[in-house]
């Protein structure tokens, strides 16, 4: 499909996909190296989203993207908005989808990776105010 672009899938089930492009003057953020065990993350400034039964759109205003997220990713977006940690949504996905802690782990972890390479979350240090 034109203007599409298919990102990486997660296990069959976390995915993201780069839907047409807004027009929009781009501009940079930070991220947070962690030196302090796992990585805490947040969803950037400039992310809008919009949740059904479907999965969730989101839009980056920075960059000018709007992506498609899956349900499992839509839920994984809402915990992150929620100031879940990482372990928390591990658990939460695993019960919720009935899957191993191991796949979850594994699962969610990947796709934060995307989220972060997308520029749709921010890491920080844990306990760092922002």
């Amino acid at each position: 499909m034109p203007g599409y672009v298919a990102l990486p899938k997660v296990s069959n089930f976390c995915w993201l996909q780069l839907a047409e492009s807004v027009r929009v003057q781009p501009r940079h953020s930070s991220c947070w190296g962690n030196k302090l065990g796992l990585p805490v993350y947040r969803i950037s400034d400039t992310v809008r989203s919009t949740h059904n039964q479907d999965g969730a759109i989101v839009l980056d205003i920075r960059q000018g993207q709007m992506f498609t997220i899956n349900f499992v990713g839509s839920r994984i977006l809402e915990l992150l908005k929620n100031g879940s940690s990482e372990s928390v949504i591990v658990d939460e996905i695993s019960r919720r989808f009935s899957v191993s802690r191991e796949l979850a782990e594994n699962d969610v972890r990947e796709f934060l990776q995307i989220l972060k390479t997308c520029h749709l979350v921010e890491e920080r240090e844990p306990g760092v105010a922002v």
